[in-house]
């Protein structure tokens, strides 16, 4: 079955992000990879077609916060499908919607107590932009709609989601995209320029200020949201240096503009509490989510935004013309709630905190090998990044990367009996993030896989 399987998937499955030349050989003994395929999961592990294991560095894709193989999850989507397997919350509204609203209202931060669903984060961020484009427009301040995110910050893949992603390479083949999204630079404090290298607060403090002349510069009647991010993501997990979000929300207050946080990765326990704001000291004005919220049991996402935007929208004929067929999908909002409860009964948000310092420790022991440059991160989110030359930060050039992390470490680590991410959208890292559910043994395992991987790297130059 797996031969078939593979070449099925090669003939009519359109991956995601994924190069499809390295499965396309189809001569007598060709050197065609075939599609990898993965079958199972339990708990932390995972097994593909021929029966290998591996450990679940990623959580799918930040996603299964509780792990896999969740009897109880699946047995809610089942339940829920029998009794309202579907409706939309087109002027209508069922059960399951209303209840997982008022509980995201409950844990979401200050007077963030609007929820409107869609069915992932790109959706979410999407939904974020045009609710404060036209927020603006009801109050009087029509020329508000530019957003302000971050270099290298990755905020999802429809046009507008994409506009205020900072990744070029992702963007180049799309435009023209939606006008009005503006960069300014991010966290990454081991990249930081040298003079603030040795002082996280006074690094924090530049990269703020750098928001601020950006909207000082485009002028702040023109200036909608700022989209952040609690620790961003792409390029390598870089956490916000100490004061700097205090100082964004004095920024954004101080030209009236939105802070958005996006949280697609971030909440729902991947760095410690529910939301990622909260471990970070701030409130947002909106936050986006998805992925963690069911664990990846069943799709969901979700916009959650302060009452104060949602004001304009109580009198006369005003609505949001605005929505998605799926969105707070009755089996996704079941399983959401059944996979909220697991955090809550098995103490999943304190799990994190409590260990998220002996991951940190643990994968900083790889320090000592000379290609680890710098750990960074925060809960269980960590990027790795691999440099040429330590002591000068120097990074590799785009042949060495390529060579580096598609032509030895995604298929060596995987080898090795790990899944995780090797990723070049930024300088050279690993990220892992891996189910909330492991502890020091598994996070021993994952190190010693890490470093028998990375002792050979150089080798592959």
């Amino acid at each position: 079955m797996g031969t078939l399987h593979s070449e099925a998937a090669r003939d009519h499955l359109w991956m995601h992000f994924t190069r499809h030349s390295v499965f396309e050989d189809r001569s007598e003994g060709g050197a065609g990879h075939s599609v990898p395929i993965i079958t199972r999961g339990e708990g932390h592990k995972i097994w593909d077609d021929r029966g290998n294991e591996y450990i679940d560095g990623l959580a799918g894709l930040f996603v299964v916060q509780v792990g896999h193989g969740r009897e109880e999850l699946a047995e809610t989507a089942a339940r829920q499908a029998k009794e309202l397997a579907f409706f939309p919350l087109w002027s209508y509204a069922h059960p399951r919607a209303i209840e997982l609203a008022e509980r995201l209202a409950a844990g979401a931060p200050g007077d963030l107590n609007r929820v409107f669903f869609t069915t992932g984060g790109g959706e979410a961020v999407e939904t974020a932009w045009k609710l404060a484009k036209q927020y603006y427009k009801l109050t009087g301040k029509p020329t508000k709609h530019k957003v302000i995110s971050r270099n290298v910050a990755y905020h999802g893949t429809p046009q507008g989601a994409l506009s205020i992603t900072g990744i070029p390479a992702a963007k180049e083949m799309f435009e023209p995209l939606v006008p009005g999204a503006f960069k300014v630079p991010n966290t990454n404090h081991y990249r930081a320029p040298e003079h603030l290298r040795e002082d996280e607060k006074a690094f924090g403090r530049w990269a703020a200020d750098r928001i601020a002349e950006a909207i000082e510069f485009e002028g702040p009647d023109t200036v909608a949201a700022v989209f952040l991010e609690p620790v961003q993501n792409s390029g390598g997990c870089f956490p916000p240096p100490p004061g700097y979000f205090e100082r964004v929300r004095e920024i954004c207050d101080a030209y009236d503009v939105l802070l958005v946080s996006d949280e697609v990765i971030c909440s729902f326990g991947r760095i410690g509490s529910m939301f990622a704001c909260d471990d970070f000291n701030y409130v947002p004005d909106i936050i986006t989510c998805a992925k963690g919220m069911t664990s990846g049991y069943s799709p969901i996402g979700a916009m959650i935004a302060s009452d104060r935007l949602f004001e304009p929208f109580k009198q006369g004929t005003t609505f949001f013309p605005h929505g998605y067929t799926f969105g707070g999908h009755p089996v996704s909002a079941a399983v959401a709630m059944a996979n909220l409860d697991i955090f809550e009964r098995e103490g999943l948000n304190q799990h994190v905190k409590d260990n998220a310092p002996k991951f940190r420790d643990t994968l900083e022991r790889l320090l000592d090998l000379p290609i680890v440059g710098d750990v960074r991160g925060a809960g269980y989110f960590y990027g790795i990044e691999l440099v040429k030359d330590k002591t000068t930060r120097e990074t590799f050039n785009d042949d060495e990367a390529e060579r580096l992390l598609r032509g030895y470490l995604s298929k060596a680590l995987f080898d090795a009996g790990l899944y995780c991410r090797a990723d070049d959208r930024g300088d050279p890292v690993i990220q892992l993030a891996p189910p909330l559910i492991i502890g020091q043994p598994e996070f021993d395992d994952i190190e010693s896989r890490l470093r028998s991987v990375l002792k050979d790297a150089e080798k592959h130059l």
